[in-house]
């Protein structure tokens, strides 16, 4: 293990630092209090484990994976998935670039590429746009649990390494997503700190609450002003911002993994453990399940897909049964099953019910209730209308330990142009919607829990009292990890085949922190 950290901080630049004290504190708006770790759920352990950046390990696997001979294609998006006459899936096809605002190819415009293969391994993170048609069309989600997501927002920072805590992770729950025992919000903290000087710290928020004045944003800035966080981070700067969603659904909410040509992989499939909160492991897990049951199946094949550039139209393209077979057989499997019921339960009984019923489930019944607790109802499903809550006033930011939230998106480190399409448009048979139904029922929520600040309630030019929902998709990219639609297009490369599994961790688990 000494050896791949040290070859990593070389050719990274970055270090993998080990975890060397873990806590979790219940915090009061002024008081935090340490959680013995007897009493925690196992999987929140975190002994043995690294501190260290996703993207650059990502990337140093990458060129691990290529050295095997692997092909990567890192920013093209897959836009389409291509079928064969008979529905099966025959691969994908790349988004065109150089297309103006309106629609009009520039002189930069370049038609997307289309790549066959055998087999398409969907890996594209939480709510894939693909992975999402493939789920549809086949209805893999059939006598399943709708998915239900959350929001991580994070930052990074440099501190004075006199301050600086090498390998501290520290978990938190309580202020101020949940200020009485009650509270139905399911989320928390984290903060890690990473050689030389780096804190990497973010809040993770459920998304099926409530209350729709809440500020995902400003619930994050907020959590930084407690003493705990604070002092932690008095003296250093704010380097870097993103965010992402994650799909909290957990072992109820797993779909059918394969269908004739193609399987879903990693968080695309939903094998994110929220009490963990971590799904990089298992989406590693998964992407080798299934480059060893695709090697297996494709090894006796006359010709590699690789080698012709084509797939025969007559070509019968199997179902991979044996990945989702593998699946259930791992430990992804067991981990996630142990754990089924923990975010439904929040959801049922708040905070104090939740952690009742997760200890008991971690450390008693070890998953073997003899009962399931189902949710039925998406996210948006969840939230109730305005007449019921108060606007909550938020602490304006001081520019020291809090930001606006433009400040923040100038250090997200990502680039889009001004005359880029929208990628986010209103279907016109529910232009009504966001005015007669967001705005007037549940006070326009888009416009506080997006984390990039798209959506915007503005005043109609034409002096109509109502007002207008505006898309600004200058910085739709800017700020927010935005799960870019890679796919891992497996080619028969030799034996590297099982090697190259790996390749959907790196291609699908980018963040611009």
């Amino acid at each position: 293990m000494n050896d791949w950290a040290a070859e990593f901080a070389t050719e990274q630049s970055s270090n993998a630092t080990p975890v060397q004290k873990d806590e979790f504190l219940v915090m009061t708006e002024d008081e935090a209090y340490t959680i013995p770790h007897m009493f925690l759920p196992p999987q929140l352990n975190n002994e043995g484990n690294y501190i260290l950046s996703l993207s650059q390990l990502c990337r140093w696997l990458g060129s691990k994976a290529e050295e095997l001979g692997v092909e990567i294609y890192p920013g093209f998006a897959a836009s389409e998935v291509i079928y064969t006459n008979d529905g099966s899936v025959k691969g994908i096809a790349t988004r065109d670039v150089g297309i103006g605002k309106d629609g009009v190819p520039k002189a930069t415009f370049e038609r997307g590429m289309e790549l066959h293969a055998r087999q398409t391994l969907f890996a594209e993170g939480a709510r894939g746009s693909c992975s999402e048609e493939l789920i549809e069309k086949f209805n893999l989600r059939e006598a399943k649990n709708p998915q239900t997501y959350g929001l991580g927002i994070k930052e990074v920072w440099e501190i004075p390494e006199e301050n600086h805590q090498p390998g501290l992770v520290q978990h938190t729950l309580g202020w101020p997503l949940q200020t009485s025992l009650n509270d139905k919000i399911f989320g928390g903290s984290f903060l890690y700190h990473q050689e030389p000087n780096l804190v990497l710290l973010g809040l993770v928020i459920g998304l099926d609450y409530a209350n729709p004045f809440i500020n995902p944003y400003q619930e994050f800035q907020k959590w930084k002003t407690h003493p705990t966080i604070r002092k932690q981070l008095e003296g250093g700067t704010c380097i870097s911002y993103g965010a992402r969603v994650l799909n909290e659904g957990g072992y109820h909410s797993i779909p059918k993994l394969t269908v004739p040509g193609a399987s879903l992989l990693g968080c695309g499939a939903g094998f994110l453990n929220a009490v963990k909160i971590k799904g990089s492991h298992t989406a590693l897990k998964s992407g080798m399940l299934a480059a060893e049951a695709t090697f297996d199946a494709l090894k006796d094949k006359d010709y590699p897909v690789a080698e012709s550039g084509d797939l025969s139209e007559d070509e019968q393209l199997i179902q991979l049964t044996q990945y989702e077979d593998a699946v259930k057989k791992s430990w992804i499997n067991e981990e996630l099953y142990q754990v089924r019921n923990c975010h439904e339960a929040f959801s049922r009984w708040g905070i104090t019910g939740g952690l009742v019923y997760t200890g008991m489930a971690t450390h008693i019944t070890k998953g073997r209730e003899p009962w399931t607790l189902d949710h039925k109802e998406t996210d948006s499903a969840k939230t109730q209308p305005k007449q019921y809550f108060q606007p909550i006033s938020y602490p304006a930011p001081d520019g020291i330990i809090t930001f606006d939230l433009l400040t923040n998106l100038q250090r997200a480190g990502t680039y889009h142009e001004d005359d880029q399409p929208s990628h986010l448009r209103i279907k016109p048979d529910l232009a009504a919607i966001p005015s007669g139904t967001s705005l007037n029922v549940y006070g326009g929520p888009e416009q506080r829990f997006c984390p990039a600040g798209v959506y915007e309630y503005v005043d109609n030019e034409d002096g109509q009292d109502e007002k207008k929902l505006v898309i600004n998709a200058q910085v739709r990219r800017t700020g927010i990890y935005y799960g870019i639609s890679m796919v891992l297009i497996v080619f028969l490369l030799l034996s590297g085949m099982t090697t190259s599994s790996l390749n959907q961790f790196f291609a699908i688990e980018l963040h611009p922190l």
